[in-house]
């Protein structure tokens, strides 16, 4: 009889254990989560990219840990601004001389252009009120100021 409950248990555990680990799974139909309205910014296009209009730049880097909390509110930055300005972001590591060119010694950093200058820059995690304000006083500055 013992033995009976030993074989018992350890169909339970077994069983127990097959439906955890499909736990955590997703299908990929299921996913809702919206697309991404941050651009991905690279070298080779990056100038012509800032050229006209008001863009906030993240220059980051995967391995950066405050960068991985700067993407989420840069994500927020680019839902709340919905089309009135471009949000991107620059891999520093993929991007060195357009990083160079605008002297990012940390990261995060953040910029706002507006028509290829620099309007405000950022250096560390920033939240997304003052990013959101930075680039509506960009947005409602006279071009050439």
């Amino acid at each position: 009889m013992s033995q009976l409950r030993y074989i018992g248990k350890v169909v339970a555990l077994l069983f127990c254990a097959a439906i955890l680990a499909g736990c955590g799974r997703t299908d990929p139909e299921e996913n809702t989560e919206m697309p991404s309205k941050v651009l991905v910014m690279d070298e080779a296009g990056f100038d012509s990219q800032i050229a006209q209009g008001v863009i906030l730049v993240e220059f980051w880097a995967p391995w950066c840990g405050p960068c991985k909390t700067q993407g989420p509110i840069v994500e927020a930055v680019a839902n709340q601004l919905e089309n009135q300005a471009v949000v991107a972001k620059l891999n520093v590591d993929n991007a060195p001389k357009a990083a160079g060119k605008f002297n990012i010694k940390s990261i995060p950093t953040l910029i706002v252009f507006k028509d290829g200058k620099i309007v405000k820059q950022f250096i560390g995690v920033t939240d997304a009120t003052t990013l959101k304000s930075a680039v509506n006083a960009a947005l409602n500055t006279p071009a050439g100021f």
